[in-house]
């Protein structure tokens, strides 16, 4: 990256980080996933549980497995070789985490946070019930406002992330969202939070790497 773009990012960071703040949230700008991750390291020394929300950025920064190495229990619905109703259950007791990790969407430059999920439970937590929520965001998540947010999640975000997770939806095969009806859809609940929820502890941390999808 050269200098001017590594400027021009610093900018935008900082001027979202303050849209952030004043729209309730905490917010913090990291230079680099490692300082992200050391961030999280020190928010998680008073928790016990841990729930995460499915995110790449949190998996990328191996966050889950740093946690369990730290004596942590990891609410972690994505691990391999759960079943149906493990995942369930574990989503459930994800919503009164003392800690809940989780990626996002889209970050707007007016410090509004955008997310589309399949089933929920995300931004379910997101919104209420853990005592601390942390989202994490490279600067690439960053739009101008929320129908920018809301398109880069479908067109960006959501066809990648379907043919991750082996979906049977048209944008696996076309790379494109179709705004499909299909069973298998992920692009089911569209949340939009404008300002921090009245009674959840959230902290945004702002990540000068691109991070996640």
């Amino acid at each position: 990256m050269n200098e001017w773009s590594k400027w021009k990012i610093e900018k935008q960071l900082e001027k979202t980080s303050a849209a952030l703040e004043k729209n309730g949230f905490s917010s913090v700008v990291c230079e680099n996933g490692t300082g992200a991750a050391k961030l999280v390291m020190g928010f998680a020394k008073g928790a016990q549980t841990i729930g995460f929300g499915g995110s790449m950025t949190v998996a990328g920064l191996n966050l889950p497995g740093k946690l369990a190495d730290a004596g942590k229990e990891c609410l972690n619905h994505s691990a391999p070789g759960l079943a149906p109703e493990e995942r369930l259950a574990i989503m459930r007791r994800q919503l009164t985490s003392d800690l809940f990790l989780t990626g996002v969407g889209a970050v707007t430059l007016d410090g509004k946070l955008v997310n589309i999920d399949a089933t929920g439970n995300r931004v379910g937590a997101m919104t209420f019930g853990p005592k601390k929520v942390i989202v994490l965001a490279g600067f690439n998540k960053l739009v101008p406002d929320v129908e920018e947010g809301i398109k880069r999640i479908r067109m960006w975000a959501a066809p990648p992330n379907a043919k991750r997770i082996g979906a049977a939806t048209p944008c696996v095969e076309t790379g494109f969202c179709s705004d499909c009806d299909s069973p298998q859809r992920i692009c089911r609940v569209v949340h939009i939070m404008e300002k921090k929820p009245r009674m959840t502890d959230i902290t945004v941390i702002l990540i000068a790497e691109s991070m996640g999808l």
